[in-house]
């Protein structure tokens, strides 16, 4: 447990006694209104920098269909950001995994292109004057000084860099931020945490980090990319902590102790990033924060219904019914709240300390808790973490502070490897 964490609150299980069987006045201090906790959290949402490490983009976003600058249509759109206070989104460069063929490659490398433009047309053309683009934590804070937004960007699924290691430059050269191994299904680089049988996926090809991915960590340390596990096995997430010479992180996953999902992280897999000196961005994903079968195979029939074979392939109006079906699956199974999903950060924060542990959302990608459904309620989480004891301190690294200290170690690591 670090120093700030020991001082600012008690430990999860401490804290819920406490509650429980502390009269009012406990320790000297009257206890506080909702309306002085709201007061304070709201000083503290406003002096911080808050990152949301993960926020998926269509293939047609950034334009008149899919315009970011107007409020409705997304979870994340800047109108939603400047509501909830959310300063910084990573949007994602994410293309699905298929069969690994030279044309499906091919394929890949272009849809990742494609919203690599999408995001700096969303910067540099679309809205300049409300939001810029981050390649740097320099460039994050000078953007919040200025009072813009900031995009940066993340890659989910190695997969659309096929075997050849130099696009990972080519993608750093675009603004890459982050650079995920794997998605939902093996591929060259790393086995998945969720195999996938249409595409003859056994359990394990790799049985962790492929030799080629070994070397796709390496080039992204020498790169100063930030290596990210989310979606990776267990064998993948422990072989690349053992592996980088710089911290990783875990840009939108749960922990499986509280939620049984293959997609969360063990305490295994907590410990070894913390030791890393990674840091691990808890998901606001209802399904990965509260597991509840019932719900998990209406989505399931629901993917399989759907009609097209990714996010990337989906019509606006796919989309929008999709939306409108899992709304619809959301109100026959109330989901998590944003007091479930504080639960995951309490967990990690007890498990691997206040270091190493920060917050992600995984909007217009299937994200969103009951309290937490889009930006504009991003005060949400901020009011539940002051409801439970949280300093300023261990709010402002939270939300922000450890991804932008573990980028500029990153890219310290990256110096080193290049200078020497």
């Amino acid at each position: 447990m670090s120093p700030s964490h020991a001082a600012g609150r008690l430990p999860f299980a401490s804290f819920l006694v406490f509650a429980l069987v502390a009269p009012a006045g406990a320790c000297g201090q009257q206890e506080a209104t909702p309306a002085e906790l709201e007061a304070r959290a709201r000083a503290i949402h406003e002096s911080v920098i808050t990152i949301d490490t993960h926020d998926d983009i269509p293939s047609d976003f950034a334009t008149a269909e899919s315009d970011p600058g107007e409020r409705e249509g997304r979870q994340v759109t800047l109108p939603k950001m400047r509501e909830g206070g959310l300063d910084v989104a990573f949007f994602v460069v994410y293309v699905g995994q298929t069969e690994r063929t030279p044309e499906n490659y091919a394929a890949a490398r272009a849809e990742a292109i494609k919203k690599f433009e999408a995001i700096h047309r969303l910067t540099d053309e679309m809205y300049p004057d409300e939001i810029g683009f981050a390649r740097s934590p320099e460039d994050v804070e000078r953007l919040h000084a200025e009072g813009k937004l900031a995009a940066a960007i993340g890659v989910e699924n190695g997969y659309s860099i096929g075997t050849d290691l130099s696009l990972l430059e080519d993608f750093h050269d675009r603004g890459a931020g982050y650079f995920g191994l794997t998605h939902i299904g093996h591929n060259d680089l790393a086995d998945s945490s969720m195999p996938r049988d249409n595409l003859g996926d056994v359990e394990e090809e790799h049985g962790g980090v492929s030799e080629l991915g070994a070397r796709a960590i390496a080039e992204a340390n020498r790169l100063g990319i930030m290596v990210d596990v989310s979606h990776s096995s267990k064998k993948t997430t422990l072989d690349a902590a053992r592996l980088s010479k710089a911290p990783i992180i875990a840009s939108h996953s749960a922990v499986r102790a509280l939620a049984d999902s293959p997609r969360n992280l063990t305490d295994e897999e907590l410990l070894a990033i913390q030791a890393n000196g990674g840091v691990v961005q808890i998901v606001a994903f209802d399904g990965y924060v509260k597991v509840s079968p019932e719900k998990e195979q209406a989505l399931r029939e629901l993917r399989e219904n759907a009609g097209f074979e990714s996010r990337a392939a989906a019509t606006p109006e796919q989309r929008e019914a999709y939306r409108a079906a899992r709304e619809k699956i959301n109100e026959r199974f109330p989901g998590a709240t944003v007091s479930d999903f504080v639960n995951h950060i309490d967990y990690a924060v007890d498990l691997i300390g206040i270091d190493h542990v920060g917050i992600s959302s995984d909007f217009d990608g299937g994200g969103g808790v009951i309290g937490w459904r889009d930006a504009s309620e991003t005060f949400n989480v901020t009011l539940e973490l002051v409801r439970r004891g949280y300093s300023e301190e261990d709010i402002r690294k939270l939300w922000g502070g450890n991804l932008l200290r573990v980028w500029r170690e990153v890219e310290d690591v990256a110096a080193e490897i290049q200078g020497g």
